[in-house]
């Protein structure tokens, strides 16, 4: 079932994030990308959220900040679904672009983004911090809705 993040979720949502991310957000980033400028959803499979999309609308622009799927969750296509749905809501609410930024080393992602119609733009020298402590480039993806 997929529906809007509640304030209680942000809890599960950060559990979720330090599972799926090399380099995961703070708490205080996750609660801070809120409100009305933005979209966030959930995705819950057996009554637990199993994966989150943050995104924020700006005018008719909206982009994808985080996404993220409980390791225990992933390769059951719960990504795909929770992104389908969010492009959905967008389109409704007269979103005329989508992006994003995906790690470049992120093969997984960029299939899925591409199956769902996204478009490399751009690539984001030494964007994303790496735990080595090296950078690695950002791919900037964008979809047409």
């Amino acid at each position: 079932m997929i529906s809007l993040v509640q304030e209680n979720d942000f809890d599960r949502l950060f559990e979720i994030e330090q599972q799926a991310h090399l380099v995961p957000w703070t708490k205080g980033t996750l609660l801070n990308n809120q409100g009305e400028r933005y979209l966030n959803l959930k995705l819950s499979a057996d009554n637990q959220i199993v994966a989150f999309a943050i995104c924020q609308k700006v005018l008719d622009e909206a982009t994808l900040f985080n996404i993220a799927v409980a390791p225990q969750a992933q390769g059951k296509g719960y990504g795909k679904q929770l992104l389908a749905e969010l492009i959905e809501q967008l389109k409704q609410q007269g979103i005329l672009t989508l992006w994003l930024e995906v790690r470049q080393s992120n093969s997984t992602a960029l299939n899925l983004y591409t199956s769902l119609g996204f478009n490399e733009v751009d690539i984001r020298k030494n964007y994303y911090p790496t735990t080595d402590g090296k950078r690695e480039n950002a791919v900037v993806m964008a979809l047409y809705l």
